[in-house]
């Protein structure tokens, strides 16, 4: 069964929907608080020229996706699949962020339920690759019920390489 990157899924709050190259504007001033970044390995992720080489490669990814208050309808954060790994029966969900007024409470729950159900049908295991220091997301994966799984160097973006662990829910 192919695995759909890109589907819209909707739930009570929010609905994910394809990211696609006229929500740069909307999305760059979701991104634009350098609070939401301080933990994260990429810390000026929030100014324009490190923000539009986020965006692109969520375009070239082909599943990623925009997060919309449904109260609101406004864009208000960014989440996507990556890695797919059909061998091992995996998919990554990462590069998440929302806005601070949406943290600590029912949107990345919801966003991540939406996600992990749509991404069980096609694979047996989701891992989610967080910063070793970024204690918020790593608090938030165990909120959701991720196990740490293992760790991982990767490159950063100013080529340091940098420490990562893995979180990972079993369908």
């Amino acid at each position: 069964m192919h695995f759909e990157l890109q589907p819209t899924l909707t739930g009570k709050l929010i609905e994910l929907r394809p990211l696609k190259p006229e929500h740069f504007d909307a999305l760059f001033a979701a991104a634009s608080d350098p609070l939401i970044w301080e933990q994260h390995p990429e810390p000026d992720r929030y100014t324009r020229p490190i923000f539009q080489r986020y965006f692109d490669g969520g375009l070239q990814s082909g599943g990623a996706f925009v997060v919309v208050d449904r109260e609101t309808g406004r864009i208000i954060g960014s989440s996507r699949y990556h890695d797919l790994k059909p061998e091992e029966s995996q998919v990554e969900i990462g590069f998440t962020f929302l806005e601070r007024k949406y943290w600590g409470g029912d949107y990345n729950g919801e966003m991540k339920r939406l996600m992990l159900d749509h991404a069980f049908k096609f694979v047996k295991r989701v891992v989610f690759v967080v910063g070793e220091s970024n204690l918020r997301s790593r608090k938030a994966m165990e909120k959701i019920g991720g196990k740490l799984f293992d760790t991982v160097e990767r490159p950063g973006s100013k080529g340091t390489i940098m420490r990562n662990v893995i979180f990972a829910i079993e369908r």
